[in-house]
């Protein structure tokens, strides 16, 4: 692939868009599949695709290029800029020195180089091409001018001249472009080819698909459904990441329609299948940490719901009109654990690792049964089928620098892009078909690739014949494994079980540590999955290192506040905090740091989900007064301790309590002497004051009974006075 420019020295205006044009990739395929080549897209930067004009160029109408058979090449211009394209000539050239090796395969693709000479072969007159528009010309080559060209690969370039658009200043610009490919020279009988697709999806939480992304994968606009349509139809040979079926089927009725028919669409697809590890864990990371066995799905019924599976309820027999009959209703059938990440027809025997596998590797895979392992040929010396044996274990044995190149066509959307990739994945596979009849090539784990591209390149490369069947039945070459074992992944997966282990001994405060383990066992699964790329690797196991300390520190004790205690006995409050979204049971421990405070050491603790929960906690003073700090910390039923201790600083006031009750007292016996004596005086008031208001009454006469009254019995009457 080469990048160019446009020419013309006189125009100040043209010299400015230098800058923008230099970034432009020119791109050349060769169409492998039946169906012709689609118009180049424009791949630059969208700043840019305002005033550009790529060619793309294409060549061949069929699988390969027979070694008597014409040239079909199909040129496309495709015009951004916002003027229109005029008239010029596209000439296709070809180099019939064949490229030797797959490395000069790449450097011609990559750099635009190759060792020869380029001859024409052809020309035609292009077209107008109006702004934002594209055109397709067609270039024929009979097989007298291609001349007798031997298998091989060939470097084919197109020429573009005389095209020219003009500026906002009405400037010419001079489009003189070039575009690259290959052609591939096939043997008369041609080689079969076999593609692996893994099938995998990754949840946002890291452990099963919830229903919403469920719902959107399966959709008919999905990333899982378009991996279904894509296969439909072809001999893709399936790899599926079990716990896709197994987060469908675990929802029961609560599982999207949408994805029950995907599960249905995949098992009725005529696909070879076989099933990847759990969550795509990689076997070979698993083997170095020192795993005696592989990292298997774990124990998923705990986390079924009986709402979720309702048996059927039987209809009931007749009985007579005078019998009354009670029926219970029916016990839920919930599926077996094992069976939820089952596909029918499924093979069960095969192992897909990352590449780092030694010959301690295959002894570890194969210790328990014979399994077959897949391996890129990066992986493997004195290899030339993708069948083979390293000693006595079975080998499938993919094509590395196909299987990259199909890979990268698979992520695409330009169809000149695909194109080009195809093209180059055609010439990697003639290689590797010079030693072998069959070929197979793997595609990385992907979650999003453009099911229009996956569909080209199987139609394309895909041969009806090659199945699982037909490639273990095949007759196995030697191999000899010579990978070297990437030992940083097994350090992490070692300290990512050691936090696992920590995880278990804290989930005792759950009813069902199933709801926490289980996630959490996934998600690890997951960090050191195959599709898990080196440079994300460590930010995952960072992230898997810091939701488990999260776990750890989710129930804990909030920091007491100080206390002041005013009498001899009294609750002290203590708060335990539960972030985890389910309730927890904890003991709460208490021990003061001096005998003078009594404590109630151990207060049992039911803390609800996501919240903080009160616990009051009975002290009691044993003297009057000081200074007690007391600890607290959480233990889980089974004596694991959780989270952090905290420490209440307590200052008993306990004296107080008799000197306020002294007072107290004082001062209501004040106000009862104060209450009875105000009662007297008020009573004696009231006396006089009616002794007084009597006297007044009656006037002398009765002031002088009154004061007869008043006069003494034994005092002798006074003497009556007589008129003189």
């Amino acid at each position: 692939m080469t990048a160019f420019s446009p020419r013309d020295g006189s125009r100040p205006r043209a010299l400015r868009l230098l800058s923008r044009l230099a970034a432009v990739l020119i791109v050349g395929s060769v169409a492998i599949g039946g169906a012709s080549p689609a118009s180049a897209e424009d791949t630059t930067d969208p700043a840019e695709a305002d005033a550009v004009v790529t060619m793309s160029l294409s060549t061949g109408m069929g699988a390969a290029v027979a070694p008597d058979g014409p040239l079909v090449s199909t040129v496309t211009l495709a015009n951004s800029t916002e003027a229109q394209l005029s008239a010029g000539t596209v000439e296709v050239e070809l180099n019939r020195t064949a490229l030797p090796d797959g490395t000069a395969l790449d450097k011609w693709f990559d750099a635009g180089t190759a060792a020869g000479a380029f001859e024409p072969l052809a020309s035609e007159p292009t077209p107008l091409v109006s702004d934002g528009d594209s055109a397709d010309i067609s270039v024929m080559v009979d097989a007298t001018d291609l001349g007798d060209l031997k298998p091989g690969v060939y470097p084919v370039s197109a020429q573009l001249t005389g095209a020219k658009t003009t500026d906002a200043d009405g400037a010419a610009i001079d489009w003189n472009l070039t575009a690259s490919t290959v052609i591939v020279v096939t043997k008369a009988d041609q080689q079969t080819v076999g593609v692996l697709v893994p099938i995998t999806a990754t949840p946002e939480n890291g452990s099963l698909l919830t229903v919403d992304e469920l719902a959107t994968l399966t959709a008919p606009d999905g990333a899982l459904s378009g991996q279904l349509d894509a296969v439909l139809g072809t001999t893709a040979i399936l790899g599926v990441d079990p716990s896709i079926p197994t987060a469908i089927r675990m929802l029961g009725t609560r599982a999207p329609q949408s994805a029950i028919d995907w599960l249905d669409r995949l098992e009725r697809l005529s696909n070879s299948f076989f099933m990847l590890q759990f969550a795509d864990a990689d076997p070979a990371t698993q083997v170095h940490a020192g795993q005696k066995t592989l990292l298997g799905p774990p124990d998923l019924t705990p986390l079924l719901l009986d709402e979720d599976f309702p048996a059927a309820t039987p209809s009931p027999a007749p009985t007579p009109t005078t019998t009354t009959t009670t029926t219970e209703d029916p016990e839920p059938t919930l599926p077996d654990s094992s069976d939820l990440g089952a596909i029918f027809g499924a093979q069960t025997d095969i192992l897909w690792p990352r590449d780092d596998v030694n010959d301690a590797d295959l002894d570890a895979f194969n210790a328990q049964d014979p399994v077959f392992t897949i391996l890129p040929s990066t992986s493997v010396d004195g290899v030339s089928s993708a069948r083979s044996k390293a000693g006595e274990h079975d080998l499938l044995v993919t094509d590395a620098a196909a299987s990259a190149r199909l890979s990268a066509a698979a992520e695409l959307t330009d169809p000149a892009a695909i194109d080009r990739e195809l093209a180059a994945a055609a010439g990697q596979l003639f290689y590797a078909a010079q030693g072998s009849d069959t070929v197979l090539v793997g595609l990385d784990r992907s979650e999003t690739r453009s099911p229009v591209a996956l569909r080209e390149l199987l139609s394309t490369f895909a041969s009806p014949t090659v199945n699982l069947a037909a490639l273990r039945g095949s007759r196995a070459a030697s191999a000899t494994v010579s990978a070297e074992p990437d030992l940083s992944r097994a350090t992490s997966l070692t300290a990512m079980l050691a936090d696992g282990k920590r995880l278990v001994a804290f989930s005792s405060v759950l009813e069902e540590p199933a709801v926490l383990l289980v996630p959490e066992r996934i998600r690890i699964m997951r960090t050191i999955g195959v599709g898990v790329e080196d440079e994300s690797f460590s930010a995952a196991v960072a992230a898997q290192a810091t939701s488990v300390q999260t776990t750890l520190d989710s129930v804990s004790i909030v920091q007491p506040k100080p206390v002041q205690l005013f009498t001899a006995a009294a609750p002290l409050p203590v708060w335990v905090r539960n972030d985890l979204p389910w309730p927890v049971n904890v003991s709460l421990n208490s021990s003061p740091s001096s005998p003078r405070l009594d404590i109630q050491p151990v207060t049992e603790v039911a803390a609800l989900a996501a919240t903080s929960t009160r616990v009051d906690v009975p002290i009691e003073a044993r003297v009057a007064s000081g200074d007690v700090q007391v600890g607290f910390r959480l233990y889980s039923p089974t004596g694991v301790p959780i989270g952090s201790p905290e420490v209440a600083d307590v200052t008993l006031r306990a004296e107080w309590e008799g000197i306020g009750l002294g007072i107290l007292g004082g001062l209501i016996g004040l106000l009862l002497v104060f209450g009875i004596v105000r009662t007297v005086l008020r009573k004696r008031r009231a006396q006089t004051d009616a002794v007084g208001a009597d006297a007044a009454d009656a006037g002398p006469a009765s002031a002088t009974d009154a004061a007869s009254a008043s006069t003494p019995a034994n005092q002798p009457a006074p003497a009556k006075e007589t008129d003189e």
